[in-house]
């Protein structure tokens, strides 16, 4: 759609766990024509790797921001990862932003990988932005690691985005003084959603920068009518059970929630059995009993109903201070009617100045 795209709005490429990674062919070709500014790229061992997954989104569009939102830093060689980001950012003339995250500690540990921890995001940053302006590092001893020489070629000059998906108070902060742009956590409540992106805009301030510079996205799960009922449950019990899964602890400590229902959920037969992601593997009887383990107040915090309901909440959430919302777990298609009904509501104040750019602030 061109000048006519809502880049204040983004979507997940390949939402959930398929199975395949065809559709994303579909999906961001979709994405333009609705008029969605970005597509987020996130990763999976399995078809989701991302890499792949964002040289496809981008050589598919001509207009549609892209971001990895996220890949882990230690999966990859520096050099490989920065070689990545200049290819895309040179494929997408200038669409592409960078995304790292921690990762799934387990899962790290499982595989073998370090876990991450704040100074390696921070380190890992610094280098990547030099090697972006051709420098040559030489006997680099930092938190990231150790490399005699990283280099990439001498001739760079590029200006690409660094993005970090941020969950606690210490990521926030880093986003804030380190990074061009924020991505929170799905089925953040409002509370938490605001207070997060007030933590990264001060941590900016404290380190002398702008503040609005720092592009803050609320990941913000939409699942808008019709659906049938296991389809729904997958997309809202299952993807917040997943979570649970994962990293419980930190989103119910991080949202105040009862520790005690995460307990009795981890404690559940039917929960503990699901031999994997819950939103990918759970059959639709084990979807409805897990729902019956998960509160309504914590399911609140997504966009669910008509298109137009769907909308709205989409809308409230830039009164949260964030600039951009994911709206997670439908494919473009599917949020044709939301962007429809969200074009009849007032847009946020300079969302008509946001680039395409996932990891740009306001023009």
């Amino acid at each position: 759609m061109g000048d006519d795209a809502l880049n204040e709005l983004g979507f997940y490429v390949l939402a959930g766990g398929p199975s395949t990674p065809q559709p994303l062919r579909q999906e961001v070709v979709d994405a333009e024509r609705v008029g969605l500014g970005s597509g987020f790229v996130s990763e999976r061992y399995n078809v989701k790797e991302a890499v792949t997954l964002s040289a496809a989104a981008g050589a598919l569009t001509s207009t549609l921001g892209v971001a990895t939102a996220a890949t882990n830093h230690n999966s990859r060689h520096p050099l490989v990862t920065a070689s990545f980001a200049t290819t895309m950012h040179r494929l997408t003339e200038g669409r592409f932003a960078l995304g790292l995250g921690r990762g799934i500690a387990p899962l790290q540990a499982a595989y073998g990988l370090p876990p991450i921890t704040t100074a390696q995001l921070e380190d890992v940053a610094g280098l990547l932005r030099r090697l972006w302006k051709g420098e040559a590092i030489f006997d680099h001893r930092g938190p990231a690691g150790h490399w005699p020489v990283l280099h990439l070629d001498s001739t760079f000059d590029e200006d690409i985005p660094l993005l970090l998906v941020a969950f606690g108070p210490q990521t926030l902060a880093l986003a804030g003084r380190a990074f061009d742009a924020v991505v929170l956590h799905t089925f953040f409540t409002d509370e938490t959603t605001a207070n997060a992106a007030a933590t990264v805009r001060r941590a900016a301030e404290e380190a002398g920068r702008d503040p609005d510079a720092v592009r803050i996205w609320s990941c913000y799960a939409t699942v808008a009518e019709p659906l049938d009922e296991e389809d729904r449950l997958r997309r809202t019990v299952g993807r917040l059970a997943t979570y649970l899964q994962g990293y419980g602890d930190l989103l119910v400590r991080t949202n105040g929630w009862d520790p005690a229902v995460l307990d009795r959920f981890r404690a559940d037969e039917v929960a503990s059995s699901v031999p994997g992601a819950i939103d990918s593997v759970a059959d639709h009887a084990q979807l409805a009993h897990i729902a019956t383990l998960i509160p309504d107040e914590w399911l609140a915090p997504a966009a669910m109903g008509t298109a137009e309901q769907c909308a709205t909440a989409v809308r409230a959430q830039f009164d949260l201070g964030v600039d951009g919302v994911i709206m997670h777990g439908s494919t473009p298609a599917e949020l044709e009617p939301v962007a429809v009904a969200y074009r009849n509501l007032p847009r946020p104040d300079g969302a008509d100045l946001l680039l395409p750019n996932p990891g740009r602030p306001r023009s």
